[in-house]
């Protein structure tokens, strides 16, 4: 059993702060009638535990977790025989938005892929041996350990038996490769997409909102504004409309319009930026 509690003066000024971070083995039953002050994080990591929540109790077993939000009520007990588990407390005023960006705000079971197939299933462990080994005055190595906890909780987990967003990527991952060579094509659409991936336009659209948040043209307009920053840097030479053609604008205005909607600035201002 390992444990670490931080200070209650470290890093509780930050937008994201770890309380306790620990593994123990489960010997009584857990009632919360008023939940946990702060966010709950609880992962099994041998044998098999219940957990009830919101009137529903569900199996957790190797390969599982669930994340309670703070002063929700909820119970916890093994389901017979010896469960040990791994735990992470954290809060923070950056949490609620965090994990309303990552889907996680409803207290179901998270599940993933158990042996050494996802880094879910040693995080924990390897958080404490981070812990262990550097002097965290300040709280802000485990603040950044709880960032990563969330962002990679959201990449290897299955929420509501959805795939897991890795899975999703790799899905449209000819796609991905296939855009980074055709972007500078203007006359790419939709169709053309639909042809690479071999699937329904119905089917890639929410593949690709659910991976990343946009839609598959979205996506594709994002990659251009990307390309064309790495051109405005590295080649200041190039005027506004040799780089809008380089990377498959129609027409100078129709590019500069989307970027200054996008970044704030129009190209020649964020060229200057560099300079």
């Amino acid at each position: 059993m390992r444990r670490f509690v931080l200070p209650m003066t470290m890093g509780r000024t930050l937008p994201l702060f770890i309380e306790t971070v620990g593994t123990t083995v489960e010997s009584n039953k857990m009632v919360r009638q008023e939940g946990y002050p702060y966010y709950h994080w609880l992962q099994t990591t041998a044998g098999v535990g219940l957990f009830t929540v919101n009137g529903q109790t569900f199996d957790l077993p190797v390969g599982s977790g669930v994340l309670v939000h703070p002063g929700v009520p909820h119970a916890y007990e093994s389901a017979g025989g010896r469960w040990d588990t791994a735990y992470l407390t954290f809060g923070g005023p950056a949490v609620p938005d965090i994990l309303v960006a990552l889907g996680m705000v409803e207290p179901n079971p998270i599940r993933w892929e158990p042996g050494d197939a996802s880094p879910l299933n040693r995080i924990i462990e390897d958080m404490m041996d981070r812990m262990e080994e550097t002097d965290d005055l300040f709280g802000l190595n485990a603040s950044a350990d709880a960032y990563r906890f969330l962002i990679t909780l959201r990449q290897y987990g299955q929420f509501d038996n959805r795939s897991a967003i890795i899975r999703s990527s790799e899905k449209l991952r000819p796609l991905l490769d296939w855009m980074e060579e055709h972007y500078a094509d203007a006359e790419v659409g939709l169709a053309e997409m639909q042809r690479v991936l071999g699937m329904p336009a119905s089917t890639m659209n929410v593949l690709f909102r659910h991976t990343f948040g946009v839609s598959p043209y979205a996506y594709l307009i994002n990659l251009r504004l990307r390309k064309a920053k790495e051109l405005l840097i590295g080649m200041p030479e190039a005027t506004v409309k040799q780089i809008a053609e380089r990377v498959g604008f129609r027409d100078a205005s129709h590019f500069v319009a989307t970027f200054r909607r996008k970044t704030g600035f129009p190209p020649e201002q964020f060229r200057k930026l560099y300079e």
